[in-house]
């Protein structure tokens, strides 16, 4: 993705999804699109259309936000220490477009491989297992056979 085209996607993010992909804001727990889906899919950047997450890597950890034990390809995101807020967290990004998604944790489920992704849904934009050919994602269809 080129600097022109990723302007214009920003173009038509919602301003939650401006705000939390661009300027590093976290969405309302419990009041977003995707910490209670459970339909199976893949998840990809809402900027750039990278696959991030599937959802059989899904889990619920009652944080309100979705949460992830892995990316789907770990070169997809990338880890940035933040010291906001008067913490110390792992910011974790987007390759492609920079985009802002959330912050991994240690505390997922160890039978997961113990890490916690979690994620802003309005950082993110699901595609149904049914729709990843059509929409371009055919590669991923193994993983839900």
């Amino acid at each position: 993705m080129n600097a022109e085209e990723k302007q214009k996607k920003l173009q038509t993010l919602s301003k939650l999804q401006y705000r939390v992909t661009q300027e590093n804001a976290t969405e309302s727990p419990f009041q977003n699109e995707f910490f209670d889906h459970t339909e199976p899919g893949i998840y990809v950047d809402i900027v750039s259309g990278e696959p991030l997450f599937s959802s059989l890597d899904k889990f619920d950890s009652g944080c309100g936000w979705p949460s992830f034990s892995h990316p789907l390809k770990s070169e997809s995101v990338v880890e940035k220490m933040d010291y906001t807020h008067g913490m110390t967290r792992t910011e974790v990004r987007s390759q492609e477009a920079d985009s802002h998604l959330g912050h991994v944790f240690n505390d997922g489920p160890t039978d997961m491989g113990g890490l916690r992704y979690c994620i802003n849904s309005a950082a993110l934009r699901f595609i149904p297992k049914e729709e990843l050919a059509q929409s371009g994602y055919a590669e991923y269809l193994n993983l839900f056979e």
